[in-house]
């Protein structure tokens, strides 16, 4: 210490008065520095922590994004795998019936546009035949290699 501090502080009376004045001094320097010291130490703390949570925020973000573009997929892909439900194969009944009515009706104008002349061996050869109802047609079984099901693909 220089001298001239020493002069503008008031002198103690006895020995245990200047070591309590000396801790005192010590401890309000270094109560100052520390707790600017630790102010630092909790604002870098703070700092950081933020920066991670802004990290793991992002990483959320992507995470949660992923699981529904997997989540779109999948949807997707049992869409294509699902099995028929009994109105989807209600439809299919009322298309399939539908078609047999005209190919009824096209069967019918042939029969009536074919010249009444006409060989029997003609006829053979053109597999003419006559018009099937709907509902025989429906539960006649299929010639030609198939599974023996309609539904099956």
């Amino acid at each position: 210490m220089s001298a001239r501090m020493a002069e503008d502080r008031p002198k103690p009376q006895n020995v245990s008065e200047a070591v309590r004045d000396a801790v005192q001094r010590t401890l309000e320097t270094t109560m100052g520095s520390t707790r600017g010291r630790a102010q630092e130490a909790v604002d870098e703390i703070i700092r950081g922590a933020e920066a991670r949570a802004g990290a793991v925020a992002d990483r959320v973000r992507s995470a949660e994004a992923g699981a529904e573009a997997v989540r779109d997929r999948a949807l997707r892909a049992l869409e294509d795998v699902r099995p028929a439900s009994a109105e989807d194969l209600r439809a299919v009944h009322r298309d399939l019936r539908a078609i047999l009515r005209r190919l009824d009706g096209i069967e019918r104008r042939l029969a009536a546009a074919e010249p009444a002349d006409a060989s029997p061996a003609k006829k053979r050869a053109a597999g003419a035949r006559a018009p099937r109802s709907s509902k025989a047609r429906a539960s006649a079984p299929r010639s030609g290699g198939g599974s023996g099901s309609a539904g099956s693909t």
